[in-house]
């Protein structure tokens, strides 16, 4: 269990924990002069329960609750300090705000210094006490009286502290791996080593890890966990984790990094929220409202974009966060909001999309889907709005991804969007075919840019597919037809072709004779000859790659497997026409004319004299 405390300056907090664990938390010789915790402490103890809890010591002071806000997004309790003689302080009022902020709904008070007041004013700060966090999630909480300098009320609360442990519930271990880093350092012999709460999941020495948001990648060389070596840190524990790495460095990693499973990497600048304002804050959250965002460890400047109308004092909205900088975040982590001079705290809430968009945020469906984030199972009802494409979605949740829900490259679809879109997909084919019967089919993307709803590339042409397994479609290349389609040659057009065919896949298949010569060598007239060439090309037969030459299909297919051949026989993946030339043994205009047509077809990308394949248009020619 990991116990946070809270409280305003110089109410003993330091002093309960030394008391409670005998260990002084404040770890800077600075702190010893000054007499306060300015930055995180740390002490770790067997109160008696036989488990190892942590104390994580946050400081008071009214400018540095920035830095308490990085240890408390992972406790599992807090032990919230009042001192008998001062009472709830305007400090302790902020913290109690935060903590209710960041969900924190497990608390123990312990009203310190009860030694230098009678039971009257105990009876008054109780009172106090009770009032601070009547509408918190912690009201009700349990308040000690203790003395650190008589020891009076310690070992009750030490008991109280025990049976809360024994009801802290294990966390998420199972689920990949996020650390929360608060510290980085550097230890003589063993390199670099950052520390912080494990969030989820668990990590082992030898593991291969990254660091988030710049995604720097490590291997885990040794680990501490509450205080001790271990061969394994589980969620819920404090854990000092020794990396190493070609990037790995003190000054590399900061406060506020994530240490994650390689598959959730995925940084952003932009995040869709549910924000709440608290009652004091002095007026509405509008449009482009600067702020200071917290979230873990991470800090970032912040500018909010309320969703609907600006979110009054006491109330909660929909906003868009656009961060200064990047920021290894998941949904449904909470965050806290300051203003730009750290003087006070505005709001908080929970993240609720990680991808969102930068302009048309405010529409209906863009709505909805932010609500549907709000849901315990919101996978189902985002899914009645929109497709979703799952890698995303269980990547930005920190969640693996299940293997057995339908989908389509990725992208999962609801029943009534898949009968829609098989429903358009029959309706336009058909109205197609109509409106074109001497055409072999419709274009596989303008398919795609015309449905609803619009599907990635790569999820449209796994739907295709499928329903050409079904045989409900016919897959030809790029277009598209419906299987009871067809487009004949007349006899006399078959007839022209069955003497050009030949010509086209011989030999000579790599520069064959242009429609000219053709009708010049089948003494036929040259523009019964050419509409009938463009017949075939519509028929997908052939290719016309020039003004005046046809190559047929065949024969494109395999020039392509040439090309890629090409392509792969460089270092990097250009190449230069006279490569592509030489493998066909043909002349360099006509290899010239091939690659335009490449080109133009968008299956290669040409930068002066070179070109590259397009991964993207490779199956253009099926």
């Amino acid at each position: 269990m990991i116990v946070g405390t809270a409280g305003h300056i110089d109410h003993g907090k330091t002093a309960l924990v030394k008391a409670l664990t005998g260990t002084d938390a404040d770890r800077l010789a600075e702190e010893k002069a000054r007499g306060i915790t300015i930055d995180l402490g740390f002490a770790y103890a067997d109160l008696g329960g036989g488990a190892i809890t942590g104390f994580v010591d946050v400081p008071g002071h009214e400018r540095l609750i920035h830095t308490m806000l990085a240890g408390a997004g992972g406790i599992d309790m807090v032990l919230l300090i009042v001192a008998a003689d001062d009472g709830i302080m305007p400090q302790t009022r902020e913290h109690i705000a935060i903590l209710d902020l960041l969900g924190i709904e497990r608390a123990i008070v312990a009203l310190t210094k009860s030694d230098l007041v009678d039971d009257a004013r105990r009876g008054q700060v109780t009172a106090q006490i009770a009032d601070a966090l009547a509408g918190t999630a912690m009201a009700g909480a349990q308040v000690m009286a203790v003395s650190s300098v008589t020891g009076a009320g310690i070992d009750a609360l030490r008991a109280a502290l025990i049976a809360e442990e024994d009801r802290t519930a294990a966390r998420a271990d199972a689920l990949p791996l996020r650390m929360s880093v608060d510290r980085s350092f550097t230890l003589s012999g063993a390199g670099t080593v950052v520390t912080g709460m494990i969030v989820q999941g668990q990590v082992s020495v030898g593991d291969q890890v990254v660091v988030g948001p710049d995604g720097i990648a490590a291997r885990v060389r040794g680990i501490h966990a509450q205080n001790r070596p271990a061969s394994v840190g589980i969620a819920g524990q404090r854990c000092a984790v020794n990396l190493s790495g070609e990037g790995i460095a003190k000054d590399a990693i900061h406060r506020g990094d994530m240490v994650m499973a390689p598959e959730l990497l995925g940084p952003t600048d932009r995040i869709d929220a549910w924000l709440s304002v608290l009652p004091s804050e002095p007026k509405p959250v509008g449009t482009w409202f600067p702020a200071r965002l917290h979230s873990h460890a991470a800090e970032r400047g912040a500018r909010i974009v309320p969703l609907g109308d600006p979110i009054s004092p006491g109330q909660g909205g929909p906003v868009q966060i656009v961060l200064d900088r990047p920021i290894a975040a998941a949904v449904q982590d909470r965050f806290v909001l300051r203003d730009v001079s750290a003087s006070r705290t505005i709001g908080g809430g929970r993240f609720l999309d990680m991808r969102p968009p930068a302009r048309r945020r405010r529409t209906p469906e863009r709505l909805a889907l932010i609500d549907a984030a709000r849901l315990p199972e919101p996978l189902q009802p985002m899914l009645d709005i929109a497709p979703v494409d799952l890698r995303v979605f269980f990547r930005d949740r920190a969640l693996p991804m299940p293997g057995d829900i339908p989908n389509f490259a990725g992208v999962a679809l609801s029943p009534s969007h898949l009968g829609a879109l098989r429903h358009q997909l029959q309706e336009q084919l058909a109205a197609f075919h109509e409106e074109n019967p001497d055409m072999p089919g419709l274009g596989r993307e303008r398919l795609r840019l015309s449905m609803s709803p619009r599907l990635p590339k790569d999820a449209h042409l796994a739907f295709l597919r499928a329903e050409a397994a079904e045989g409900r479609v016919v897959l030809d290349g790029a277009f598209l037809r419906l299987p009871g389609h067809s487009v004949r040659l007349s006899p006399e057009d078959e007839a022209l072709w069955v003497r050009v065919l030949p010509e086209l896949t011989g030999d000579l298949r790599f520069r064959p004779p242009r429609v000219r010569d053709f009708a010049t060598e089948f003494g036929v007239d040259e523009r019964e000859l050419r509409r009938t060439m463009r017949l075939t090309q519509k028929l997908g037969l052939t290719d016309q790659i020039a003004n005046d030459h046809f190559f047929a299909r065949q024969v494109t297919v395999e020039m392509l497997a040439i090309l890629r051949d090409v392509a792969e026989s460089s270092d990097d993946g250009w190449f230069a026409a006279p490569a592509f030339r030489d493998r066909l043994n043909n002349g360099r205009k006509v290899a010239i004319e091939i690659l335009d047509y490449f080109d133009r077809m968008g299956v290669t990308i040409r930068r002066g004299d070179m070109r590259k394949l397009n991964p993207h248009r490779l199956d253009l020619f099926g």
